[in-house]
């Protein structure tokens, strides 16, 4: 009479037994085909746990599979045609070829990997790299139960067994996640260490155990040490934000309207002013040009900053511009400083000081402006025809440049150019740009419409 009682399911444990090198070929494997690199890497997984996985036979070399063997498996279970050079794992895993050789001949003795064409020297001394195909060994369908159909090394699964499908699904998790390179831990120095790194709770005393540094590695204080301390660098360069948010810390420390804000929203509010270059004088000047503030009355100073900003920075676009705009500002602060306390005050005498130093500064000016218009005038009248008409192609080089430096300087030389020469000619003279700009900054300084060229 047989017996009736189903075969229980295989052990879980079931070792992964190493493959004869006459078994590592495509037409002599007991194992099947894997189809895709995530069925393959579930395999790898399990031949790769210590407690059931595969040990080598060889008494050299790695002791078992490791995380270089996942990574070397998980790059050839990418390739589409799995033809890895040894050459190639080496330098992409930043590896020994040996090492590479080591792994690889684990995974054929494993029956995870199986030779289809094997490689070697070639014509003109070039090395062919082998070609494997990817199987999934006989021990790792007992071991789980798995149910095949078909022949050969074309089988498929149909099933599992119900005890084996938890340790399939662990297998599984394992197998989707991206295995990486582990983090080495390189010694800071290669000098011996000065203090033993051994201890612990036992009853012996750990430095007899211990093996004393040898005397050529005694620190005698004369070697230098391996590591030396770089030398310290200046100030780093401030960037677009630092610049920002300095910008609005020295607004808030210097303008009193402005202690009670806050350091973020001034210099979001400043960012224009802050990318252009313009320090904080200047823009306490641009924002007090329409009238003081009194710190007293501003219940939300960064509202009231946003508003007296906004355009100031197209506005004012040029240095000489801000400049201007600037001494005007302060000369009326000046003023207003003198009107309070009067000319008897306690700072009478600086006031007189500065009005005078002012007022010099203000005739040298005036004194080089009638040299320009002169010059302007002597312009005018060297390039003017018999007809009443201006020769600006006379000028040479060097004459044109010294006009235009001129005219960059002061304003009011493009305004003689312009009743002297006329718009046209005082625009290719002196090009579109220095004009406008002339235009625009005498515009800013004076009350008095600017004649329309």
């Amino acid at each position: 009479m047989g017996d009736s009682r189903q075969k229980s399911a295989p052990e879980q444990g079931t070792q992964c037994p190493p493959v004869a090198p006459a078994c590592q070929w495509i037409s002599t494997t007991t194992g099947r085909i894997a189809f895709d690199g995530h069925t393959w890497m579930t395999a790898i997984h399990w031949a790769a746990d210590p407690k059931t996985g595969y040990t080598p036979t060889r008494n050299h070399g790695p002791r078992g599979m490791n995380a270089t063997t996942l990574l070397i498996a998980q790059e050839c279970a990418n390739l589409k045609e799995c033809r890895p050079g040894i050459a190639y794992l080496a330098r992409k895993l930043r590896i020994s070829e040996r090492t590479v050789e080591y792994h690889l001949g684990m995974l054929r003795e494993a029956g995870l990997l199986v030779y289809r064409t094997k490689g070697g020297r070639v014509a003109q001394g070039r090395d062919e790299a082998s070609v494997y195909e990817r199987t999934i060994p006989l021990a790792f369908d007992e071991a789980h139960g798995i149910r095949v159909v078909g022949e050969g090394v074309q089988r498929r699964p149909v099933g599992a067994a119900d005890t084996a499908r938890k340790a399939l699904g662990k297998l599984a998790r394992k197998a989707a996640r991206k295995v990486r390179r582990p983090r080495r831990r390189t010694p800071v120095s290669e000098q011996g260490r000065c203090t033993l790194m051994e201890g612990g709770s036992t009853g012996s005393s750990s430095a007899s155990r211990s093996i004393p540094p040898s005397e050529t590695k005694l620190a005698s204080g004369t070697s230098s040490h391996p590591t030396p301390k770089k030398a310290h660098r200046g100030p780093q360069k401030i960037n677009k934000i630092g610049r920002r948010h300095q910008l609005a810390r020295q607004l808030i420390d210097n303008v009193p309207w402005l202690s009670r804000a806050s350091a973020p929203r001034i210099a979001w509010i400043a960012r224009h002013c802050a990318d252009a270059g313009w320090q904080w004088q200047e823009v306490q000047a641009a924002a007090e040009e329409a009238g003081p503030i009194d710190d007293r009355d501003s219940r939300r100073p960064s509202g009231l900053l946003a508003y007296r900003l906004k355009g100031v920075h197209e506005l004012y676009a040029s240095p000489t511009a801000r400049h201007l705009m600037l001494t005007a500002w302060e000369d009326s602060r000046l003023r207003e400083r003198i009107r309070h306390q009067g000319w008897d005050g306690p700072g009478a005498a600086a006031a007189e000081q500065y009005t005078e130093t002012a007022a010099a500064a203000m005739d040298t000016i005036q004194a080089a402006r009638q040299t320009q218009a002169v010059s302007a005038a002597d312009l005018a009248e060297a390039t003017e025809h018999p007809q009443g008409d201006t020769n600006i192609e006379a000028l040479s080089r060097a004459e044109v440049l010294e006009h235009r430096q001129f005219a960059a300087q002061d304003p009011t030389y493009v305004r003689n150019l312009l009743e002297a020469l006329g718009n046209r000619d005082a625009r290719r003279l002196l090009t579109n740009r220095l004009v406008d700009q002339a235009l625009v900054l005498l515009r800013l300084t004076t009350t008095e419409p600017t004649p329309a060229f």
